[in-house]
Order: structure tokens, then C-alpha cells, then sequence
């Protein structure tokens, strides 16, 4: 069961950071309910929030809750002493506490809500009004803002490629290069022949030839 509570949770999340760009640290507001659920239960909301939502989180509450907490007397101290520990957030109604939260949340798009259910804190799935917002949205009759600043931003992006594109163009355009119209020289392979061996010519010394030698007879 605390896989599939977990699941569901990414899940819960997920949609939350796609479609209204819900990005850490998740700042959870919280109510005297909560705070007393997770007296009773023993749960550390401190400790077990992040683990559950798969994030950092900052936890705030607000000074209508601390008013109503002390109005409701000893039975709800321990739930103020724990909201106490928590970022104090300026809130307009402080004079009229808010008896309605959980229903007022929902009625608003983009506003996830997270329940102590059975000893276990639970992301509740995206209300009604969070998937007609989304419906419509997909639907192209309501742009959120973050996701016009994003179709902005493209557009930017796409017109700075068209100049650089023009630009490159209109250095492209004139006469053809007069380097590039020149024929190609063939390359003469000449064939290199080895000089011819000198010969050593030897001169032959001519010898001379013996002469008959005459004897003179003797008178």
C-alpha cells in the first residue's frame, strides 16, 4: 500500500510541475487540522513531507491559523505549538479566520492539497477545476502565463535564426568566383629516366708490333 500511496503521489506531482509549473522547494500551507492529524498520529511533518512529495518542501502557515488554534483552546495547544515552529505567512483575513480552506482550495486551479488519512499523509488527485483549467488549456482557449512567456521566447529564438539565415543569403548573392571558372591544370606526370651510366671508356695502348729482326750476312 506505501508503494501505490507513493505512486499515486508522483503521479499527483507530476501533473502539478507539468501543466502549472510547480517546482521545488514545494511550499506547503498549513492548516490547525493538519497539525493536529499529525499530533495524533505521530506523524513529523517536517521529516516525512519531502520523502512523500520526492522534493524539498518549506513549510509555512499563516497567522489565521495560530488565531484559530488559540481560540479553540487547550484541547488544539499541542496542534499551535506545532504550527508555531513554521514560517508565518501575512494573510488578509487574519480578523475572520477561515473556516473553509479545504473547499476554497479547491476551487482554485494549480492548488494541490495533502490529507492526514489513516496514520498516512495522502496528495489528494488534482481537483475539477485543475483538469478543466488543463482541458481548456489543451483545448487552446486559455494560455497560462508561464506558457506564454515560453511561446515568447520561441519566437525570439525563430526570428533570431531567420536573420542569420537572410544574413547568410545575401553574402551568397553575386558573380561567381573568377578563381573557381579557371580549368583545372592537367598534371604532367613526368617520367623521370635514370641518367645513363657513363661508360668508362679505356683507351688500349697500342703496343708495338715486333719487326723481323735482319741479320746481316757476314761477307
Amino acid at each position: 500500500m506505501k508503494i501505490t500511496r507513493q505512486k499515486h503521489a508522483k503521479k499527483h506531482v507530476g501533473f502539478y510541475k507539468y501543466n502549472f509549473q510547480v517546482r521545488e522547494p514545494f511550499q506547503v500551507l498549513l492548516d490547525g487540522t493538519f497539525c493536529q492529524a499529525a499530533l495524533r498520529n505521530k506523524i513529523q511533518i517536517r521529516e516525512q513531507l519531502p520523502g512523500y512529495l520526492g522534493g524539498a518542501t518549506q513549510l509555512c502557515t499563516t497567522r489565521c491559523v495560530l488565531k484559530e488554534l488559540e481560540s479553540l483552546g487547550k484541547e488544539l495547544y499541542g496542534a499551535k505549538l506545532i504550527a508555531q515552529r513554521f514560517q508565518v505567512r501575512h494573510c488578509s483575513h487574519f480578523e475572520d479566520p477561515d473556516q473553509d480552506l479545504a473547499k476554497k482550495v479547491k476551487k482554485k486551479p494549480g492548488v494541490p492539497l495533502l490529507f492526514i488519512i489513516q496514520n498516512t499523509i495522502v496528495l489528494d488527485k488534482p481537483s475539477p477545476k485543475s483538469l478543466a483549467f488543463v482541458q481548456a488549456v489543451q483545448a487552446n482557449q486559455l494560455v497560462p502565463e508561464h506558457q506564454k512567456q515560453s511561446l515568447k521566447q520561441l519566437k525570439e529564438k525563430e526570428g533570431l535564426g531567420k536573420e542569420e539565415k537572410e544574413k547568410r543569403k545575401r553574402k551568397r548573392v553575386g558573380g561567381p568566383n573568377p578563381l573557381s571558372c579557371l580549368k583545372k591544370k592537367k598534371k604532367v606526370q613526368e617520367t623521370k629516366q635514370p641518367p645513363a651510366a657513363k661508360k668508362k671508356r679505356k683507351r688500349k695502348r697500342s703496343r708495338a708490333k715486333p719487326q723481323p729482326v735482319q741479320q746481316c750476312a757476314e761477307a
